[in-house]
Protein backbone atom coordinates (compact mmCIF):
# COMPACT_ATOMS: atom_id res chain seq x y z
CA UNK A 1 0.00 0.00 0.00
CA UNK A 2 1.62 3.26 -1.07
CA UNK A 3 1.61 6.32 1.10
CA UNK A 4 0.37 8.48 -1.75
CA UNK A 5 -3.04 6.93 -1.56
CA UNK A 6 -3.81 8.43 1.81
CA UNK A 7 -5.84 11.58 1.62
CA UNK A 8 -4.65 12.71 5.05
CA UNK A 9 -0.95 12.02 4.58
CA UNK A 10 1.49 14.78 5.45
CA UNK A 11 3.55 16.16 2.56
CA UNK A 12 7.13 15.01 2.33
CA UNK A 13 8.43 18.56 2.88
CA UNK A 14 6.80 18.85 6.27
CA UNK A 15 8.85 20.26 9.10
CA UNK A 16 9.89 18.03 12.00
CA UNK A 17 7.17 19.60 14.11
CA UNK A 18 4.65 18.08 11.72
CA UNK A 19 5.66 14.76 13.11
CA UNK A 20 3.29 15.37 16.01
CA UNK A 21 0.58 17.65 14.68
CA UNK A 22 0.08 16.06 11.31
CA UNK A 23 -0.34 17.85 8.04
CA UNK A 24 -1.91 21.00 9.43
CA UNK A 25 1.27 22.86 10.33
CA UNK A 26 2.85 21.82 7.05
CA UNK A 27 -0.02 23.20 5.01
CA UNK A 28 -0.09 26.47 6.92
CA UNK A 29 3.68 26.83 6.67
CA UNK A 30 3.55 26.30 2.90
CA UNK A 31 0.97 29.06 2.53
CA UNK A 32 3.06 31.44 4.64
CA UNK A 33 6.19 30.64 2.68
CA UNK A 34 4.37 31.29 -0.57
CA UNK A 35 3.22 34.63 0.76
CA UNK A 36 6.76 35.54 1.78
CA UNK A 37 8.11 34.66 -1.66
CA UNK A 38 5.55 36.85 -3.41
CA UNK A 39 6.01 39.65 -0.89
CA UNK A 40 2.27 39.89 -0.20
CA UNK A 41 0.98 39.91 3.36
CA UNK A 42 -0.56 36.61 4.49
CA UNK A 43 -3.90 38.10 5.52
CA UNK A 44 -6.95 35.85 5.75
CA UNK A 45 -8.99 37.66 3.05
CA UNK A 46 -6.19 37.22 0.46
CA UNK A 47 -6.15 33.44 0.86
CA UNK A 48 -8.33 31.39 -1.41
CA UNK A 49 -11.55 29.84 -0.16
CA UNK A 50 -10.08 26.36 -0.57
CA UNK A 51 -7.06 27.17 1.63
CA UNK A 52 -9.22 28.74 4.35
CA UNK A 53 -11.66 25.81 4.27
CA UNK A 54 -8.84 23.25 4.35
CA UNK A 55 -7.15 25.01 7.31
CA UNK A 56 -10.45 25.09 9.16
CA UNK A 57 -10.95 21.35 8.60
CA UNK A 58 -7.44 20.64 9.85
CA UNK A 59 -8.01 22.69 13.00
CA UNK A 60 -11.25 20.84 13.62
CA UNK A 61 -9.42 17.55 13.08
CA UNK A 62 -6.86 18.46 15.74
CA UNK A 63 -9.64 19.49 18.12
CA UNK A 64 -11.38 16.16 17.49
CA UNK A 65 -8.16 14.32 18.28
CA UNK A 66 -7.81 16.17 21.58
CA UNK A 67 -11.42 15.43 22.43
CA UNK A 68 -10.92 11.74 21.65
CA UNK A 69 -7.84 11.59 23.87
CA UNK A 70 -9.70 13.33 26.69
CA UNK A 71 -12.73 11.02 26.47
CA UNK A 72 -10.63 7.84 26.35
CA UNK A 73 -8.50 9.07 29.25
CA UNK A 74 -11.60 9.73 31.34
CA UNK A 75 -12.88 6.25 30.48
CA UNK A 76 -9.66 4.66 31.76
CA UNK A 77 -9.70 6.86 34.86
CA UNK A 78 -13.22 5.79 35.79
CA UNK A 79 -12.45 2.11 35.21
CA UNK A 80 -9.34 2.35 37.40
CA UNK A 81 -11.25 4.13 40.17
CA UNK A 82 -14.02 1.53 40.08
CA UNK A 83 -11.58 -1.37 40.20
CA UNK A 84 -9.47 0.36 42.84
CA UNK A 85 -12.55 0.83 45.00
CA UNK A 86 -13.32 -2.89 44.72
CA UNK A 87 -9.75 -3.88 45.63
CA UNK A 88 -9.55 -1.45 48.56
CA UNK A 89 -12.93 -2.67 49.83
CA UNK A 90 -11.66 -6.24 49.66
CA UNK A 91 -8.59 -5.27 51.70
CA UNK A 92 -10.39 -3.32 54.41
CA UNK A 93 -13.68 -5.26 54.49
CA UNK A 94 -13.24 -8.72 53.05
CA UNK A 95 -16.70 -9.78 54.24
CA UNK A 96 -18.78 -7.43 52.09
CA UNK A 97 -16.40 -7.50 49.10
CA UNK A 98 -14.49 -10.75 48.66
CA UNK A 99 -11.66 -11.73 46.35
CA UNK A 100 -14.21 -13.57 44.20
CA UNK A 101 -16.09 -10.30 43.58
CA UNK A 102 -12.87 -8.64 42.42
CA UNK A 103 -12.16 -11.59 40.13
CA UNK A 104 -15.62 -11.29 38.56
CA UNK A 105 -15.09 -7.59 37.82
CA UNK A 106 -11.64 -8.17 36.37
CA UNK A 107 -12.90 -11.13 34.33
CA UNK A 108 -15.53 -8.88 32.74
CA UNK A 109 -12.88 -6.26 31.93
CA UNK A 110 -10.55 -8.91 30.49
CA UNK A 111 -13.32 -10.25 28.24
CA UNK A 112 -14.14 -6.75 26.93
CA UNK A 113 -10.45 -5.99 26.35
CA UNK A 114 -9.99 -9.36 24.67
CA UNK A 115 -12.84 -8.69 22.25
CA UNK A 116 -11.37 -5.30 21.36
CA UNK A 117 -7.87 -6.74 20.84
CA UNK A 118 -9.24 -9.34 18.45
CA UNK A 119 -11.29 -6.70 16.61
CA UNK A 120 -8.27 -4.41 16.32
CA UNK A 121 -6.02 -7.13 14.91
CA UNK A 122 -8.57 -8.58 12.48
CA UNK A 123 -10.63 -5.55 11.43
CA UNK A 124 -9.18 -2.14 12.25
CA UNK A 125 -5.66 -2.75 10.98
CA UNK A 126 -6.96 -4.25 7.73
CA UNK A 127 -8.90 -1.17 6.65
CA UNK A 128 -7.52 0.70 3.64
CA UNK A 129 -4.98 3.31 4.76
CA UNK A 130 -5.32 2.14 8.38
CA UNK A 131 -1.61 1.98 9.24
CA UNK A 132 0.39 4.23 6.94
CA UNK A 133 3.06 5.10 9.50
CA UNK A 134 5.09 3.14 12.04
CA UNK A 135 6.85 4.74 14.98
CA UNK A 136 10.50 3.58 14.72
CA UNK A 137 11.16 4.36 18.38
CA UNK A 138 8.22 2.35 19.74
CA UNK A 139 8.49 -1.30 20.71
CA UNK A 140 12.26 -1.95 20.69
CA UNK A 141 13.32 -5.55 20.67
CA UNK A 142 14.06 -5.66 24.39
CA UNK A 143 10.50 -4.50 25.17
CA UNK A 144 8.90 -7.09 22.89
CA UNK A 145 11.25 -9.77 24.18
CA UNK A 146 10.28 -8.88 27.75
CA UNK A 147 6.62 -9.09 26.78
CA UNK A 148 7.05 -12.61 25.45
CA UNK A 149 9.25 -13.76 28.35
CA UNK A 150 7.12 -12.36 31.17
CA UNK A 151 3.88 -13.22 29.39
CA UNK A 152 5.00 -16.85 29.07
CA UNK A 153 5.97 -16.91 32.75
CA UNK A 154 2.59 -15.44 33.72
CA UNK A 155 0.80 -18.11 31.70
CA UNK A 156 2.90 -20.77 33.45
CA UNK A 157 1.97 -19.18 36.78
CA UNK A 158 -1.71 -19.57 35.97
CA UNK A 159 -1.08 -23.17 34.92
CA UNK A 160 0.41 -23.86 38.37
CA UNK A 161 -2.57 -22.11 39.92
CA UNK A 162 -5.00 -24.26 37.93
CA UNK A 163 -3.07 -27.38 38.90
CA UNK A 164 -3.27 -26.49 42.57
CA UNK A 165 -7.01 -25.81 42.32
CA UNK A 166 -7.58 -29.08 40.46
CA UNK A 167 -5.76 -30.98 43.19
CA UNK A 168 -8.29 -29.52 45.66
CA UNK A 169 -11.30 -29.69 43.35
CA UNK A 170 -13.23 -31.86 45.83
CA UNK A 171 -13.29 -29.05 48.41
CA UNK A 172 -13.18 -25.93 46.21
CA UNK A 173 -15.61 -24.31 43.83
CA UNK A 174 -15.23 -25.23 40.18
CA UNK A 175 -15.88 -21.59 39.23
CA UNK A 176 -12.40 -20.71 40.48
CA UNK A 177 -10.96 -22.54 37.45
CA UNK A 178 -12.63 -20.09 35.06
CA UNK A 179 -10.66 -17.02 36.15
CA UNK A 180 -7.11 -18.31 35.45
CA UNK A 181 -8.26 -19.76 32.12
CA UNK A 182 -9.67 -16.38 31.04
CA UNK A 183 -6.45 -14.72 32.17
CA UNK A 184 -4.29 -17.11 30.15
CA UNK A 185 -6.32 -16.44 26.99
CA UNK A 186 -6.19 -12.69 27.64
CA UNK A 187 -2.40 -12.71 28.17
CA UNK A 188 -1.77 -14.82 25.07
CA UNK A 189 -3.86 -12.63 22.76
CA UNK A 190 -2.56 -9.38 24.25
CA UNK A 191 1.07 -10.45 23.90
CA UNK A 192 0.51 -11.41 20.25
CA UNK A 193 -1.25 -8.13 19.40
CA UNK A 194 1.33 -5.94 21.16
CA UNK A 195 4.22 -7.81 19.55
CA UNK A 196 2.76 -7.34 16.08
CA UNK A 197 1.21 -3.87 16.31
CA UNK A 198 3.17 -1.94 18.96
CA UNK A 199 4.62 0.42 16.30
CA UNK A 200 1.29 1.23 14.61
CA UNK A 201 0.09 4.79 14.07
CA UNK A 202 -3.57 4.08 13.30
CA UNK A 203 -5.39 6.55 11.04
CA UNK A 204 -8.90 5.01 11.02
CA UNK A 205 -11.46 4.46 13.80
CA UNK A 206 -9.27 6.63 16.00
CA UNK A 207 -11.74 7.30 18.82
CA UNK A 208 -12.77 3.65 19.09
CA UNK A 209 -9.11 2.59 19.04
CA UNK A 210 -8.21 5.07 21.77
CA UNK A 211 -11.04 3.84 23.98
CA UNK A 212 -10.03 0.21 23.43
CA UNK A 213 -6.40 0.95 24.24
CA UNK A 214 -7.34 2.82 27.41
CA UNK A 215 -9.72 0.05 28.50
CA UNK A 216 -6.98 -2.55 28.05
CA UNK A 217 -4.46 -0.33 29.83
CA UNK A 218 -6.84 0.15 32.78
CA UNK A 219 -7.40 -3.62 32.95
CA UNK A 220 -3.65 -4.30 33.04
CA UNK A 221 -3.16 -1.63 35.68
CA UNK A 222 -5.86 -3.13 37.89
CA UNK A 223 -4.36 -6.60 37.46
CA UNK A 224 -1.01 -5.17 38.57
CA UNK A 225 -2.59 -3.51 41.61
CA UNK A 226 -4.30 -6.77 42.54
CA UNK A 227 -1.02 -8.67 42.21
CA UNK A 228 0.73 -6.13 44.41
CA UNK A 229 -1.93 -6.02 47.10
CA UNK A 230 -2.46 -9.79 46.96
CA UNK A 231 1.19 -10.57 47.62
CA UNK A 232 0.09 -11.95 50.99
CA UNK A 233 -0.80 -15.08 49.02
CA UNK A 234 2.88 -16.00 49.42
CA UNK A 235 2.39 -16.31 53.15
CA UNK A 236 -0.98 -17.97 52.67
CA UNK A 237 0.47 -20.68 50.44
CA UNK A 238 3.28 -21.33 52.89
CA UNK A 239 0.78 -21.63 55.73
CA UNK A 240 -1.38 -23.97 53.63
CA UNK A 241 1.67 -26.09 52.88
CA UNK A 242 2.47 -26.45 56.58
CA UNK A 243 -1.17 -27.32 57.34
CA UNK A 244 -1.19 -29.80 54.49
CA UNK A 245 1.87 -31.59 55.82
CA UNK A 246 0.31 -31.74 59.28
CA UNK A 247 -2.90 -33.16 57.84
CA UNK A 248 -0.93 -35.66 55.80
CA UNK A 249 0.85 -36.89 58.93
CA UNK A 250 -2.50 -37.47 60.66
CA UNK A 251 -2.36 -34.62 63.17
CA UNK A 252 -5.63 -33.16 61.91
CA UNK A 253 -8.87 -34.46 60.50
CA UNK A 254 -9.48 -31.73 57.95
CA UNK A 255 -11.22 -33.16 54.89
CA UNK A 256 -9.67 -30.71 52.37
CA UNK A 257 -6.54 -32.74 51.69
CA UNK A 258 -4.36 -32.68 48.62
CA UNK A 259 -4.37 -36.00 46.81
CA UNK A 260 -0.60 -35.84 46.28
CA UNK A 261 1.52 -33.78 48.68
CA UNK A 262 4.52 -33.73 46.34
CA UNK A 263 2.50 -32.48 43.37
CA UNK A 264 0.87 -29.78 45.50
CA UNK A 265 4.28 -28.64 46.73
CA UNK A 266 5.52 -28.37 43.13
CA UNK A 267 2.51 -26.23 42.18
CA UNK A 268 3.00 -23.99 45.19
CA UNK A 269 6.74 -23.54 44.68
CA UNK A 270 6.22 -22.82 40.99
CA UNK A 271 3.56 -20.24 41.79
CA UNK A 272 5.81 -18.48 44.31
CA UNK A 273 8.79 -18.50 41.93
CA UNK A 274 6.88 -17.05 38.96
CA UNK A 275 4.78 -14.53 40.89
CA UNK A 276 7.14 -11.52 40.39
CA UNK A 277 7.04 -11.94 36.61
CA UNK A 278 3.30 -11.29 36.61
CA UNK A 279 3.68 -7.80 38.08
CA UNK A 280 6.42 -6.94 35.59
CA UNK A 281 4.35 -8.16 32.64
CA UNK A 282 1.41 -5.90 33.40
CA UNK A 283 3.65 -2.87 33.88
CA UNK A 284 5.31 -3.44 30.49
CA UNK A 285 1.90 -3.85 28.84
CA UNK A 286 0.74 -0.55 30.34
CA UNK A 287 3.81 1.21 28.92
CA UNK A 288 3.38 -0.26 25.42
CA UNK A 289 -0.36 0.48 25.35
CA UNK A 290 0.26 4.09 26.39
CA UNK A 291 2.70 4.60 23.50
CA UNK A 292 0.19 3.08 21.07
CA UNK A 293 -2.47 5.41 22.46
CA UNK A 294 -0.22 8.44 21.89
CA UNK A 295 0.49 7.28 18.33
CA UNK A 296 -3.18 6.99 17.29
CA UNK A 297 -3.76 9.51 14.49
CA UNK A 298 -0.10 10.52 14.45
CA UNK A 299 1.43 11.32 11.06
CA UNK A 300 5.19 10.96 10.76
CA UNK A 301 7.07 13.26 8.43
CA UNK A 302 10.05 11.66 6.68
CA UNK A 303 13.37 12.64 8.21
CA UNK A 304 16.15 12.98 5.60
CA UNK A 305 18.95 12.08 7.99
CA UNK A 306 17.28 9.15 9.69
CA UNK A 307 18.94 5.80 9.45
CA UNK A 308 16.52 2.92 9.23
CA UNK A 309 17.17 0.32 11.86
CA UNK A 310 19.77 0.18 14.58
CA UNK A 311 23.24 -1.31 14.36
CA UNK A 312 23.83 -4.84 15.65
CA UNK A 313 25.16 -5.41 19.14
CA UNK A 314 28.96 -5.73 19.03
CA UNK A 315 31.49 -5.45 21.85
CA UNK A 316 33.85 -3.26 19.73
CA UNK A 317 36.80 -4.37 21.85
CA UNK A 318 35.51 -3.12 25.21
CA UNK A 319 37.08 -5.07 28.10
CA UNK A 320 36.89 -3.41 31.50
CA UNK A 321 33.13 -2.79 31.58
CA UNK A 322 32.11 -6.42 30.88
CA UNK A 323 34.85 -7.72 33.19
CA UNK A 324 33.81 -5.60 36.17
CA UNK A 325 30.13 -6.27 35.43
CA UNK A 326 30.68 -10.03 35.34
CA UNK A 327 32.53 -9.85 38.66
CA UNK A 328 29.56 -8.03 40.20
CA UNK A 329 27.17 -10.55 38.64
CA UNK A 330 29.06 -13.56 40.03
CA UNK A 331 29.30 -11.97 43.48
CA UNK A 332 25.57 -11.16 43.38
CA UNK A 333 24.68 -14.74 42.43
CA UNK A 334 26.76 -16.06 45.35
CA UNK A 335 25.09 -13.68 47.81
CA UNK A 336 21.69 -14.56 46.35
CA UNK A 337 22.24 -18.33 46.75
CA UNK A 338 23.57 -18.02 50.31
CA UNK A 339 20.72 -15.75 51.36
CA UNK A 340 18.11 -18.00 49.76
CA UNK A 341 19.49 -21.09 51.50
CA UNK A 342 19.47 -19.31 54.83
CA UNK A 343 15.98 -17.86 54.21
CA UNK A 344 14.57 -21.37 53.73
CA UNK A 345 15.26 -22.09 57.41
CA UNK A 346 13.35 -20.88 60.47
CA UNK A 347 15.43 -17.70 60.89
CA UNK A 348 18.07 -15.71 59.06
CA UNK A 349 21.36 -15.14 60.89
CA UNK A 350 22.65 -11.59 61.27
CA UNK A 351 25.81 -12.26 59.25
CA UNK A 352 23.76 -12.96 56.12
CA UNK A 353 22.06 -9.58 56.39
CA UNK A 354 25.52 -8.07 56.84
CA UNK A 355 26.77 -9.87 53.72
CA UNK A 356 23.76 -8.73 51.68
CA UNK A 357 24.04 -5.04 52.62
CA UNK A 358 27.85 -5.10 52.31
CA UNK A 359 27.49 -6.30 48.71
CA UNK A 360 25.19 -3.39 47.92
CA UNK A 361 27.48 -0.91 49.68
CA UNK A 362 30.34 -2.10 47.46
CA UNK A 363 28.38 -2.06 44.17
CA UNK A 364 26.24 1.08 44.47
CA UNK A 365 29.10 3.63 44.83
CA UNK A 366 30.90 2.08 41.85
CA UNK A 367 27.76 2.38 39.75
CA UNK A 368 27.28 5.99 40.89
CA UNK A 369 30.85 6.93 39.91
CA UNK A 370 30.38 5.27 36.51
CA UNK A 371 27.15 7.22 35.94
CA UNK A 372 28.82 10.50 36.92
CA UNK A 373 31.70 9.81 34.54
CA UNK A 374 29.27 8.98 31.75
CA UNK A 375 27.31 12.19 32.35
CA UNK A 376 30.53 14.24 32.11
CA UNK A 377 31.46 12.48 28.87
CA UNK A 378 28.00 13.26 27.46
CA UNK A 379 28.74 16.91 28.12
CA UNK A 380 32.05 16.66 26.23
CA UNK A 381 30.50 14.99 23.20
CA UNK A 382 29.83 16.88 20.00
CA UNK A 383 26.57 15.09 19.24
CA UNK A 384 23.58 17.39 19.05
CA UNK A 385 20.50 17.09 21.22
CA UNK A 386 17.46 15.44 19.65
CA UNK A 387 14.73 18.05 20.14
CA UNK A 388 12.02 16.33 18.10
CA UNK A 389 8.94 15.23 19.99
CA UNK A 390 9.02 11.50 20.71
CA UNK A 391 6.27 9.84 22.79
CA UNK A 392 8.38 6.73 23.40
CA UNK A 393 11.32 8.67 24.75
CA UNK A 394 9.06 10.87 26.87
CA UNK A 395 7.44 7.75 28.34
CA UNK A 396 10.87 6.22 29.00
CA UNK A 397 11.84 9.28 31.01
CA UNK A 398 8.57 9.26 32.97
CA UNK A 399 8.91 5.54 33.71
CA UNK A 400 12.50 5.93 34.87
CA UNK A 401 11.59 8.77 37.21
CA UNK A 402 8.39 7.12 38.44
CA UNK A 403 9.76 3.61 38.95
CA UNK A 404 12.73 4.99 40.86
CA UNK A 405 10.31 6.26 43.51
CA UNK A 406 9.65 2.67 44.63
CA UNK A 407 13.09 1.85 46.06
CA UNK A 408 13.74 5.48 47.00
CA UNK A 409 10.52 5.55 49.06
CA UNK A 410 11.52 2.36 50.91
CA UNK A 411 14.98 3.84 51.51
CA UNK A 412 13.58 7.07 53.00
CA UNK A 413 11.25 5.13 55.31
CA UNK A 414 14.21 3.00 56.42
CA UNK A 415 16.32 6.08 57.12
CA UNK A 416 13.63 7.57 59.37
CA UNK A 417 13.19 4.28 61.23
CA UNK A 418 16.92 3.82 61.80
CA UNK A 419 17.63 7.38 62.91
CA UNK A 420 14.68 7.30 65.30
CA UNK A 421 15.62 3.99 66.95
CA UNK A 422 19.14 2.48 67.12
CA UNK A 423 21.51 4.14 64.61
CA UNK A 424 24.71 2.94 66.34
CA UNK A 425 24.35 -0.81 65.79
CA UNK A 426 26.40 -2.38 63.00
CA UNK A 427 23.49 -3.75 60.99
CA UNK A 428 21.57 -0.49 61.30
CA UNK A 429 24.61 1.45 60.09
CA UNK A 430 24.85 -0.81 57.08
CA UNK A 431 21.15 -0.35 56.31
CA UNK A 432 21.52 3.42 56.68
CA UNK A 433 24.51 3.52 54.31
CA UNK A 434 22.70 1.21 51.88
CA UNK A 435 19.62 3.47 51.85
CA UNK A 436 21.63 6.65 51.25
CA UNK A 437 23.74 5.08 48.50
CA UNK A 438 20.64 3.63 46.85
CA UNK A 439 19.01 7.07 46.63
CA UNK A 440 22.21 8.58 45.20
CA UNK A 441 22.61 5.79 42.65
CA UNK A 442 19.03 6.17 41.38
CA UNK A 443 19.48 9.92 40.91
CA UNK A 444 22.80 9.82 39.02
CA UNK A 445 21.77 6.82 36.90
CA UNK A 446 18.59 8.62 35.83
CA UNK A 447 20.67 11.66 34.87
CA UNK A 448 23.06 9.52 32.81
CA UNK A 449 20.34 7.59 30.98
CA UNK A 450 18.07 10.58 30.32
CA UNK A 451 20.99 12.68 29.08
CA UNK A 452 21.99 9.88 26.71
CA UNK A 453 18.47 9.29 25.41
CA UNK A 454 18.24 12.94 24.36
CA UNK A 455 21.41 12.72 22.27
CA UNK A 456 21.09 12.05 18.57
CA UNK A 457 22.43 8.61 17.57
CA UNK A 458 25.72 8.52 15.73
CA UNK A 459 24.20 6.98 12.60
CA UNK A 460 21.90 10.04 12.31
CA UNK A 461 24.51 12.71 12.92
CA UNK A 462 27.26 11.27 10.68
CA UNK A 463 25.33 11.17 7.38
CA UNK A 464 23.93 14.67 7.98
CA UNK A 465 27.43 16.02 8.63
CA UNK A 466 28.63 14.43 5.40
CA UNK A 467 25.67 15.86 3.51
CA UNK A 468 26.36 19.36 4.84
CA UNK A 469 29.99 19.03 3.85
CA UNK A 470 29.04 17.96 0.35
CA UNK A 471 26.56 20.83 0.00
CA UNK A 472 29.26 23.31 1.01
CA UNK A 473 31.59 22.09 -1.73
CA UNK A 474 31.24 23.60 -5.24
CA UNK A 475 29.45 21.40 -7.77
CA UNK A 476 32.00 19.47 -9.85
CA UNK A 477 30.07 16.34 -10.89
CA UNK A 478 30.63 16.41 -14.61
CA UNK A 479 30.15 12.71 -15.18
CA UNK A 480 28.68 9.56 -13.76
CA UNK A 481 32.18 8.39 -12.86
CA UNK A 482 32.78 11.40 -10.62
CA UNK A 483 29.34 10.91 -9.07
CA UNK A 484 30.17 7.27 -8.26
CA UNK A 485 33.53 8.24 -6.80
CA UNK A 486 31.87 10.91 -4.63
CA UNK A 487 29.32 8.41 -3.31
CA UNK A 488 32.08 5.90 -2.59
CA UNK A 489 34.13 8.51 -0.69
CA UNK A 490 31.08 9.51 1.36
CA UNK A 491 30.31 5.86 2.16
CA UNK A 492 33.89 5.17 3.22
CA UNK A 493 33.94 8.32 5.36
CA UNK A 494 30.69 7.29 7.05
CA UNK A 495 31.95 3.74 7.67
CA UNK A 496 35.19 5.11 9.12
CA UNK A 497 33.30 7.57 11.31
CA UNK A 498 30.95 4.88 12.52
CA UNK A 499 33.47 2.08 13.03
CA UNK A 500 36.23 4.13 14.65
CA UNK A 501 35.99 4.35 18.43
CA UNK A 502 37.49 7.43 20.04
CA UNK A 503 38.10 7.52 23.77
CA UNK A 504 34.71 9.10 24.54
CA UNK A 505 32.75 6.49 22.61
CA UNK A 506 34.81 3.65 24.06
CA UNK A 507 34.33 4.98 27.60
CA UNK A 508 30.56 5.28 27.10
CA UNK A 509 30.38 1.70 25.84
CA UNK A 510 32.44 0.44 28.79
CA UNK A 511 30.25 2.30 31.27
CA UNK A 512 27.02 1.18 29.61
CA UNK A 513 28.01 -2.51 29.63
CA UNK A 514 29.12 -2.33 33.25
CA UNK A 515 25.85 -0.72 34.30
CA UNK A 516 23.83 -3.24 32.25
CA UNK A 517 25.34 -6.20 34.09
CA UNK A 518 25.04 -4.47 37.48
CA UNK A 519 21.38 -3.63 36.92
CA UNK A 520 20.71 -7.23 35.85
CA UNK A 521 22.28 -8.37 39.12
CA UNK A 522 20.23 -5.93 41.19
CA UNK A 523 17.10 -6.95 39.25
CA UNK A 524 17.65 -10.65 39.85
CA UNK A 525 17.95 -10.48 43.64
CA UNK A 526 14.58 -8.93 44.56
CA UNK A 527 12.76 -10.46 41.57
CA UNK A 528 13.35 -14.01 42.78
CA UNK A 529 12.39 -13.60 46.39
CA UNK A 530 15.14 -11.81 48.39
CA UNK A 531 13.29 -9.27 50.55
CA UNK A 532 15.62 -8.31 53.42
CA UNK A 533 13.71 -5.05 53.80
CA UNK A 534 10.89 -7.11 55.27
CA UNK A 535 12.92 -9.92 56.81
CA UNK A 536 15.30 -7.85 58.96
CA UNK A 537 12.43 -6.78 61.23
CA UNK A 538 13.67 -3.25 61.97
CA UNK A 539 11.20 -1.26 59.90
CA UNK A 540 8.44 -3.80 60.54
CA UNK A 541 8.73 -3.25 64.29
CA UNK A 542 8.87 0.55 63.85
CA UNK A 543 5.93 1.03 61.46
CA UNK A 544 3.89 -2.05 62.24
CA UNK A 545 3.35 -5.14 60.14
CA UNK A 546 0.46 -3.91 57.99
CA UNK A 547 1.92 -0.48 57.20
CA UNK A 548 5.40 -1.73 56.38
CA UNK A 549 4.02 -4.65 54.35
CA UNK A 550 2.05 -2.17 52.19
CA UNK A 551 5.11 0.08 51.71
CA UNK A 552 7.36 -2.82 50.71
CA UNK A 553 4.67 -4.40 48.56
CA UNK A 554 4.30 -1.28 46.42
CA UNK A 555 7.96 -0.29 46.41
CA UNK A 556 9.64 -3.58 45.50
CA UNK A 557 7.73 -4.26 42.23
CA UNK A 558 8.52 -0.72 41.10
CA UNK A 559 12.16 -1.26 42.01
CA UNK A 560 12.29 -4.49 39.99
CA UNK A 561 10.66 -2.72 37.04
CA UNK A 562 13.15 0.16 37.37
CA UNK A 563 16.16 -2.15 37.05
CA UNK A 564 14.69 -3.89 34.02
CA UNK A 565 13.73 -0.60 32.35
CA UNK A 566 17.20 0.80 33.06
CA UNK A 567 18.75 -2.17 31.25
CA UNK A 568 16.69 -1.32 28.17
CA UNK A 569 17.73 2.33 28.26
CA UNK A 570 21.40 1.42 28.77
CA UNK A 571 21.29 -0.96 25.79
CA UNK A 572 20.07 1.93 23.63
CA UNK A 573 22.88 4.15 24.95
CA UNK A 574 25.41 1.42 24.13
CA UNK A 575 24.14 1.06 20.56
CA UNK A 576 23.99 4.82 19.99
CA UNK A 577 27.50 5.53 21.32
Amino acid sequence: MSDQGAPSQAPSTASPEAQETGAAPAGENQVDVGAEKTGAPASPHQKSWLVRHFSLLLRRDRQAQKAGQLFSGLLALNVVFLGGAFICSMIFNNVAITLGDVWILLAALKVLSLLWLLYYATCTTRHPHAVLYHDPHAGPIWVRGSLVLFGSCTICLNIFRVGYDVSHIHCKSQLELIFPVIEMIFIGVQTWVLWKHCKDCVQVQTNFTRCGLMLTLATDLLLWVLDVTNDSMHHKIKAELNTLMENFSGNDTNTCLCLNATVCEVFQKGYLMLYPFSTEYYLICCAVLFVMWKNVGRRLAPHPGAHRGTPPFHLHGVIFGPLLGLMALVAGVCVFVLFQIQASGPAIACQYFTLYYAFYIAVLPTMSLACLAGTVIHGLEERELDTLKNPTRSLDVVLLMGAALGQMGIAYFSIVAIVATHPHELLNRLILAYSLLLILQHIVQNLFIIEGLHRRPLWESAPEALAEKREAEPPRRDSLLELGQDVRRASLAYIHSYSHLNWKRRALKEISLFLILCNITLWMMPAFGIHPEFENGLEKDFYGYRTWFTIVNFGLPLGVFYRMHSVGGLVELYLEA
